[in-house]
C-alpha cells in the first residue's frame, strides 16, 4: 500500500479543519446585546450557616415552578426543604415573595428577605424587608407605613429582637414582636445624610451600609453626612417629558468642597445620641471605616486626610466621644482602605494589610499599637478570605503570576511557608465562599476560555465534593461557534519593564500577512485589562471575526499583584506614565511581521476612554481610529476623592493635571475619532464630553459623537442601546480602519 504524500496529507488536513470551521457558527451582535445567548448561570445566593452545619441557596422546586430556600449538608450534599415558597406568600397575595437577597439572624430562627428592589446609583440596595419566623412560619413586613421600597441595609440586632434600617435618610429600629417602629434619628433629609451615604463616599470608598449594631444589641453606631457646601451637578432629562427635568447631584468635583463626616452612638431605649469626638476638620478628611472594636465601649474608626495618603486609627469612647489615636500610616503617595480587619485572640489583636514593605501584606496590630507581620515576601494579599482562629490559619487570595489568583493558607503566628490550596491543573481565576470554620468552601474556577464552574470543596486539601455548576449548556452552544482564542504574552519595553498583554487573532489568520490591530485600554490605577479569568471577551472575539487583531496591554499602575514600586510610580502622574507605556507597546507591536503599522485603532471606556484619548492626541504617528466612550476630559472635572487620591490636589500638582488631561492635547489630533457619552451619567458627567467637543471645535478638529440620552456610565439602560451601541462602534471601525490581511 502505497503511503500518502506528506504535503497531501497536510493539504487534506488543512481542508478537514476549515470545513469544521465553516458548518460552525459566526458570533453576531445580536446573539450578544439583544438575545444574550451566551450568559453564564451562577450559583447561589448561597449563605453559610453560622454553626458550618451547611448552607442555604436558592432553588425553583421542579413541581410548583417557585424559588424554596433549601439546606445542604457540604459534607454528605444531603439536600432539605427549609423554607418552601408556599410560606413566603404575604397575606392576601397569591404569589410568593421574589426574593431579591436574605440573610439569617445569629441564632438561626429569622429569616431577612430583600424584595421590590430599586437602584441606587450602581446597585439595587432600596426596597421592601419582611422577616420569616422558621418556628412559628409567621411571615411579617418590617417599615409598614415607610413609604414602599425605602428600606435600606436591614440588619438583626445581635440577639435578634430587632432589625434596624434607613428609610429616606434616617435610622430606624423596629422591635420584631410588637412590630413598634422608632426613629432614632429625625434630621435626614435636604443636606443631612443618616445610615448611608453620599455619591462619593459611595463609589470611591465604597460606603454603603452607614450604621453599626453594638454586640449587646443596646446601641446603633451610624455614620452622618453633612453634604451643605458639596457643589450640585445638574443633569437634564429632556426625553421623558415634554419640558426637561433638571436632577440635582451633590457631586464634589477636584479641589472643591466634600461632605463633613462624623460618627454618632444611639442608645436604643431612650435615643440619645453621642458624638464621636475625632480630631482634624471633618471638611479635610474621610471616616473610611468604622466598627465597634470588639467590645460594647469603643469604636475603631479609620480616618482618611483630603490627600489620602496618611490614615489614623482611632479608638472611640462611645460614651465620653474621646478619641485615642493607636495607629497611624502614612506614604507619600496614596493609601487604599480594606474591609478585611478582623480581631483576633479575644480583641487584643486586629488584622491590617499595609504595603509599607513593598508589598501588600497582613500585619497583627496590638490595641497599644505594636504592628507584627503575619505574612511577608514578594508577593501580596490580594484579598482575606477569612480566618480560621480555632486552626490558626488565614486564608487568601494571592499568586506568583499577574493574571492569575489562587488560594493560600499561612499561619497568623506567622511561621512557616504559606500553602497554596488551589489545584495546580487549573490554571486561572480562582475565588471561594469558605464556611465559617474553614472546613469547607463553595469554589468557583475559571480562565479566558473556561465559563465559571462551581464545586463544593473540602479544605485543606481542596478534595470536591459535588459539582454545582459547570456550564455545560453554555460550553455545548460555544462548541457550535467558530470563536478565536485569546493569547496571553508579554512584553519587553525596556530591560526593567516588561508588561503583560493578551491578543486575539481572526480565524483564518495568515502569519504571511499583515492585519490591523484593535488595542482595548483601561490604564488607570483602579483596574486591569489583562486578567485570565472569564469575563468572556465576546466583543472583541467578535471583532477578531472581522479581520483584526485585538490586543490589550497592561501599564505601569494597573491594579495586579507586582509591588508597591509598580501600582504607585503613576502618582500625580495620571494619563501621563500610561499613555507613554501604551505608545511604546505599541511601537514594539508595529514591528511584528504579522502586524500593519498603518492600521493601529485603539478604543476604552471609562479610564479607559481618557486613555485613548491621551493616546490619540498625543501620539497620532501611531493611532489613527479612536473610539473612547464616557471619558474623563479633564481630570478637574471628576470628582475630587478619585483624582485626587492619584493626583493630589490641583495647586499641588497643576502641571500633573494640565498634562495628564486629554484636552490639554486635543489640538493635536489627526487620526478618526468617535466620542460616546450618556447624558444621564451620574459619574463621568456628559459635561466631559461637551468640553472636549467645544475644544475640538476651536482648533477645527474633525470627529464624530454620539449622545445615548438618559443614560448612565454603563450605557445599557432602556430599549436597544447595548446593541446599538456596539452596532455603531462596529461600523465606525470597519468604515475608519480597513478589516482584513493584507
Amino acid at each position: 500500500m502505497r503511503s500518502t504524500p506528506k504535503i497531501l496529507l497536510v493539504f487534506a488536513i488543512s481542508c478537514i479543519t476549515f470545513v469544521a470551521f465553516a458548518q460552525k457558527q459566526e458570533l453576531t451582535l445580536e446573539k450578544m446585546y439583544k438575545d444574550y445567548e451566551f450568559r453564564t448561570k451562577g450559583f447561589g445566593p448561597a449563605r453559610w450557616l453560622e454553626d458550618g452545619s451547611g448552607y442555604t441557596t436558592l432553588e425553583v422546586s421542579p413541581e410548583t415552578g417557585k424559588r424554596d430556600i433549601i439546606k445542604y449538608n457540604p459534607e454528605t450534599g444531603e439536600r432539605s426543604v427549609l423554607i418552601n415558597s408556599d410560606l413566603l406568600i404575604p397575606e392576601g397575595k397569591s404569589e410568593p415573595l421574589s426574593i431579591r437577597d436574605y440573610a439569617w439572624s445569629d441564632n438561626g430562627k429569622l429569616m431577612l428577605i430583600f424584595t421590590n428592589t430599586r437602584r441606587v446609583w450602581r446597585y439595587h440596595t432600596r426596597g421592601d424587608y419582611w422577616i420569616l419566623n422558621l418556628e412559628s412560619k409567621k411571615l411579617q413586613q418590617i417599615g409598614k407605613g415607610l413609604k414602599e421600597a425605602t428600606l435600606m441595609f436591614a440588619k438583626f440586632s445581635p440577639n435578634a429582637e430587632k432589625v434596624a434600617y434607613v428609610s429616606e435618610l434616617n435610622v430606624y429600629v423596629e422591635d420584631i414582636a410588637t412590630e413598634s417602629i422608632t426613629a432614632l434619628t429625625t434630621d435626614g433629609g435636604e443636606n443631612i445624610i443618616n445610615g448611608t451615604f453620599d455619591w462619593v463616599y459611595e463609589e470611591e470608598l465604597s460606603c454603603r451600609d452607614g450604621f453599626r449594631w453594638s454586640p449587646d444589641s443596646k446601641k446603633i453606631a451610624f455614620w452622618q453626612l453633612d453634604t451643605e457646601g458639596t457643589g450640585t451637578f445638574y443633569m437634564i432629562n429632556n426625553i421623558d417629558s415634554i419640558y426637561p427635568k433638571l436632577i440635582p447631584l451633590p457631586y464634589p468635583k477636584v479641589g472643591t468642597t466634600i461632605s463633613s463626616a462624623k460618627i454618632g452612638v444611639v442608645n436604643i431605649d431612650d435615643k440619645e445620641v453621642n458624638w464621636m469626638n475625632i480630631p482634624g476638620d471633618p471638611r479635610d478628611h474621610y471616616l473610611a471605616r468604622m466598627d465597634w472594636a470588639y467590645s460594647n465601649e469603643e469604636l475603631i474608626v479609620q480616618q482618611l486626610n483630603r490627600k489620602q495618603n496618611t490614615n489614623k486609627v482611632f479608638f472611640s469612647n462611645v460614651i465620653s466621644g474621646e478619641s485615642k489615636l493607636i495607629h497611624k500610616e502614612k506614604v507619600e503617595t496614596w493609601l487604599d482602605v480594606y474591609d478585611d480587619l478582623t480581631w483576633l485572640d479575644n480583641g487584643k489583636y486586629f488584622t491590617w494589610r499595609s504595603d509599607h514593605s513593598g508589598w501588600l501584606h497582613m500585619q497583627r496590630v496590638s490595641r497599644t499599637g505594636e504592628v507584627v507581620p503575619i505574612t511577608k515576601g514578594d508577593f501580596e494579599i490580594i484579598s482575606l478570605l477569612t480566618i480560621d482562629k480555632k486552626g490558626g490559619w488565614l486564608y487568601y487570595i494571592s499568586t506568583d503570576v499577574n493574571t492569575e489568583r489562587y488560594l493560600y493558607r499561612a499561619k497568623i503566628n506567622g511561621k512557616g511557608k504559606p500553602q497554596r490550596l488551589s489545584p495546580e491543573d487549573q490554571v486561572g481565576h480562582h475565588s471561594y465562599n469558605i464556611s465559617p470554620d474553614g472546613k469547607y468552601a463553595i469554589h468557583t474556577f475559571q480562565n479566558a476560555m473556561t465559563p465559571p464552574q462551581i464545586d463544593v470543596v473540602k479544605l485543606p486539601n481542596h478534595k470536591v465534593l459535588r459539582v454545582l455548576e459547570n456550564n455545560g449548556e453554555l460550553k455545548a452552544k460555544l462548541n457550535k461557534h467558530a470563536i478565536p482564542k485569546k493569547e496571553f504574552f508579554k512584553l519587553n519595553i525596556s530591560d526593567d519593564l516588561i508588561l503583560d498583554g493578551w491578543m486575539i487573532k481572526p480565524l483564518d489568520f495568515d502569519p504571511t500577512k499583515k492585519y490591523p490591530v484593535f488595542f482595548y485600554l483601561y490604564g488607570e490605577p483602579a483596574g486591569s485589562t489583562v486578567q485570565n479569568n472569564w469575563g468572556r471577551d465576546f466583543w472583541h472575539e467578535f471583532i477578531a471575526q472581522q479581520g483584526y487583531i485585538v490586543m490589550s496591554i497592561d501599564n505601569r499602575g494597573a491594579n495586579v499583584p507586582r509591588g508597591r514600586d509598580w501600582r504607585k510610580s503613576v502618582y500625580k502622574k495620571i494619563g501621563i506614565i500610561a499613555t507613554e507605556d501604551q505608545a511604546a507597546a505599541a511601537k514594539e507591536i508595529m514591528k511584528w511581521d504579522f502586524v500593519d503599522p498603518d492600521r493601529i485603532g485603539i478604543w476604552g471606556w471609562s479610564g479607559g476612554g481618557s486613555m485613548t484619548l491621551n493616546c490619540m492626541f498625543k501620539h497620532p504617528d501611531i493611532y489613527k481610529t479612536g473610539i473612547a466612550v464616557a471619558f474623563v476630559s479633564d481630570q478637574k472635572l471628576y470628582d475630587a476623592t478619585y483624582q485626587e487620591r492619584y493626583m493630589s490636589i490641583p495647586s499641588d500638582n497643576p502641571d500633573g493635571f494640565r498634562d495628564g488631561s486629554p484636552i490639554t492635547w486635543a489640538k493635536q489630533l489627526e487620526g478618526n475619532l468617535l466620542l460616546i457619552h450618556g447624558s444621564g451619567d451620574d459619574n463621568v458627567h456628559y459635561q466631559s464630553l461637551e468640553m472636549l467637543v467645544d475644544e475640538l471645535i476651536k482648533h477645527n478638529k474633525y470627529f464624530m459623537m454620539l449622545e445615548y440620552p438618559m443614560r448612565a456610565h454603563g450605557i445599557y439602560e432602556r430599549e436597544n442601546t447595548s446593541l446599538h451601541l456596539r452596532m455603531s462602534m462596529l461600523k465606525y471601525l470597519m468604515d475608519n480602519l480597513p478589516a482584513g490581511g493584507k
